[in-house]
């Protein structure tokens, strides 16, 4: 007997409705706050205030070495930051979720929020180079533009925006509020885990932390672009479905003669309509038919029918040769049996002479 539990695994009779998020005041404040944060972080760095003094003293306390026990439990923890495990596990369940709903959305919001932070970030990165702190050369130093690309960090950003992907998602406020909270404790907890491991400054953890969660302020910004996209892949989807269809045929029975096909005719005196034909109907049935269409009886020989004139009238339909017998070598012993009227099958014998 099943549950509750397995019957919502089951796809949808028919896609739901999802009230997709808006572009509201609030999220519009929390964009430009959360953008004057970022720019905060960037030039804090580049002056090298007091921001990149707090990040030489969270190095040189050396956390891994201060609690060495909680190390082998967060080099595996960290890789919920990493962005092709984690892409992985995503994908995976929005997949589920598409497939369930009838929709592309979740998978196509994905894509689109990856994009925008391997873009966003990236260009971050290369664009100021700083190292990371093992490979720090001057203490006090901001380490900037020397090659590097560390700053902001990519775990933090990757964990803030795949994660919060799911809350984004969410069908009801209650699921939203649980994956909010979910998300951030992931979040928080990858960012000081690479502070811990030594492989990023406090501040790369901060700048990733904005630059997450602008992405997700900024996606209903991108709706419009995903509807687009997906209504362009579903009319795509259905025209190569239309082109797989086989054409249908007229059944036909096993050994049975296939049934024949006439061109229409046009009739002058039925208004354009064409002249339609019983299947199997003899020759002569036919013109009675077309002449009947055109307005008259059947006319005699040599006449022309009543209303028409020129080239106007139509001609008699061919008539059909009856079908020819052949002559087959017949046993002596075996009888003559002759063919049957209007039959295709040749007859098994004549009589000597025929």
């Amino acid at each position: 007997m099943r549950t509750d539990i397995f019957a919502r695994l089951d796809r949808e009779p028919e896609p739901p409705k999802i009230e997709i998020p808006r572009m509201s005041r609030t999220r519009l404040a929390l964009f430009g706050g959360t953008s004057a944060f970022y720019l905060a972080i960037v030039v804090a760095v580049l002056i090298s205030s007091w921001l990149v003094i707090v990040d030489w003293k969270v190095m040189l306390f050396r956390p891994y070495q201060q609690w060495p026990e909680l190390h082998a439990f967060l080099d595996y923890f960290v890789v919920l930051g990493q962005r092709g495990p984690t892409a992985v596990m995503v994908a995976a369940w929005l997949g589920w979720r598409s497939w369930r709903q009838h929709t592309l959305r979740p998978l196509l919001v994905l894509g689109a929020s990856l994009l925008l932070l391997n873009t966003t970030v990236g260009a971050v990165k290369l664009g100021l180079g700083r190292l990371g702190p093992h490979y720090a050369t001057q203490i006090g130093s901001a380490e900037l533009f020397a090659g590097g690309d560390i700053f902001p960090s990519g775990h933090t950003a990757n964990a803030v925006v795949t994660w919060g992907i799911l809350a984004y998602l969410a069908t009801t406020p209650r699921a939203r509020r649980y994956l909010s909270a979910l998300s951030a404790v992931v979040a928080l907890g990858v960012g000081l885990t690479t502070v811990y491991l030594g492989t990023h400054w406090l501040s790369d953890v901060l700048l990733g932390w904005a630059a997450g969660l602008l992405i997700l302020l900024a996606l209903p910004w991108c709706e419009p672009l995903i509807g687009r996209v997906e209504d362009g892949v579903l009319s795509l989807r259905d025209r190569l479905r239309a082109r797989r269809l086989p054409v249908p045929s007229l059944p036909v029975a096993s050994g049975g003669p296939r049934p024949a096909v006439y061109a229409q005719r046009l009739s002058a005196g039925n208004g354009g309509e064409p002249v339609r034909h019983p299947v199997g109907a003899t020759s002569a049935a036919r013109g009675a038919a077309s002449r009947s269409a055109l307005g008259g009886a059947a006319a005699p020989a040599g006449s022309k029918p009543a209303g028409a004139s020129g080239t106007q009238g139509v001609a008699a339909p061919a008539r059909h040769a009856q079908p020819r017998t052949y002559a087959v070598g017949r046993s002596p012993h075996a009888p003559w049996t002759p063919a049957p009227a209007g039959s295709r099958r040749p007859p098994r014998s004549r009589p000597p002479g025929g």
